[in-house]
């Protein structure tokens, strides 16, 4: 966690505001937070924190800051499992992963929060993740069942339309203040670099121009901290693994190229069976045709078809051209291929569809035969001839 975050002074000082009854012994508000990727909403909510406890301990008053990823933590159970945890000295004693029932679990947190008299802050992070609206509203009733202790919920959430789909109960408890926070712009992005590389690099090695390039890149995709950051660190990776003196505006165009390649392999590496087949279609229509001199891009009947042959030797269950269209659309949306639609006049619309020129086919076609189902299909070749060209 930094010790400081450029730009985002004006947040810290509303939701510090917002906290600061904790220390009186008071409930604070609950709070919703929104914002997209990287505007520095959990750093935030985290450096206050732990300037909450820091000023608890100082104060000698009872303050709990608990901290959970609902991707991670993302059920009732385990969200009162880790509650009740945190409460928990003896290891021997902690609440089970599962078994037992969740009423016992939210009894037992509401009588160790009344144990202590403390007041608790509960952060959920990534709160859109949470499975169903019965734990959000346990914990907006459980004050009026709690007698010497209280609690506030924290929420952060990148979708602004989440709460549009909460139980109306939950919605008026938890909306009581709402923060939202920005995209950062270039220069501001450049502060943050700059702050950052005075704490983790050395003076003298990187030129003038990366810092700006890494801002310039990052302000493009949403004012996104967490990309420019990731930027600056590859690049001095690149630029250590190449044993040059400096970080150079080459170093951060290969970080792009890295960053987005490895997105797109980690995307390639998870996607479902039929999807990973209709995306291995595609790479030996590509190969084939490329090596036959033709560099048109393919359509989806094409891709269809050799769908269709794979799906044969491999014993599969082969969808319809309709579903496999839907599969395109999703591998283009996913950056892995891009597919665009284009009128063919009185003939109607088709489909084409390239390799995206951020991803490497041989790299992605190494992470798809990592599969056991692609093994046998190392050595295939397609049936039947290349396309004719006119």
């Amino acid at each position: 966690m930094p010790e400081i975050l450029p730009h985002r002074e004006k947040e810290i000082n509303d939701l510090a505001n917002i906290l600061v009854p904790a220390l009186k012994g008071e409930s604070p508000s609950n709070v919703f937070i929104y914002g997209k990727t990287g505007t520095g909403k959990t750093a935030v909510v985290k450096f206050v924190g732990k300037e909450l406890l820091k000023k608890g301990e100082q104060t000698g008053k009872r303050v709990n800051f608990i901290y959970m990823n609902c991707e991670i933590v993302d059920t009732q159970y385990r969200l009162l499992q880790n509650i009740a945890n945190r409460f928990i000295n003896e290891w021997n004693d902690h609440v089970p992963f599962t078994g037992w029932p969740t009423d016992e679990v939210y009894s037992k947190v509401k009588g160790m929060m009344d144990k202590e008299k403390s007041v608790t802050v509960i952060v959920l992070d990534e709160i859109d993740k949470l499975k169903g609206d019965e734990a959000l509203y346990n914990l907006t009733r459980i004050n009026s069942e709690l007698e010497n202790a209280r609690v506030s919920v924290i929420g952060i959430s990148n979708d602004l339309k989440f709460t549009d789909f909460l139980d109306p109960r939950v919605k008026s408890s938890l909306g009581e203040e709402s923060m939202i926070f920005y995209p950062y712009d270039a220069e501001q992005l450049q502060d943050i670099l700059k702050a950052r590389i005075k704490t983790g690099l050395k003076n003298g090695v990187i030129e003038e121009d990366v810092v700006p390039l890494c801002a310039a890149l990052s302000a493009q995709e949403h004012g996104d901290a967490r990309r420019a950051l990731d930027l600056l660190r590859v690049s001095a990776e690149l630029a250590e693994r190449g044993k040059v003196p400096k970080i150079t505006r080459s170093h951060v165009r290969l970080a792009q190229n890295k960053i987005e390649l490895d997105r797109i392999t980690e995307v390639v590496r998870t996607l479902p069976n039929q999807s990973k087949l209709v995306l291995y279609s595609i790479f030996i229509l590509d190969k084939q045709n490329k090596k036959a001199g033709d560099t048109q891009a393919l359509t989806t009947g094409e891709v269809y078809d050799v769908y269709r042959e794979l799906c044969k030797k491999m014993r599969y269950n082969c969808l319809t051209q309709r579903r496999t269209a839907d599969l395109i659309s999703e591998l283009d949306m996913l950056g892995v291929i891009t597919a665009r639609v284009i009128s063919k006049g009185r003939h109607g619309r088709t489909t084409e569809i390239q390799m995206s020129s951020s991803s490497s086919s041989k790299d992605l076609l190494t992470v798809l035969q990592e599969d056991d189902m692609f093994k046998e299909l190392a050595n295939y070749k397609m049936k039947g001839q290349a396309r004719l060209t006119v």
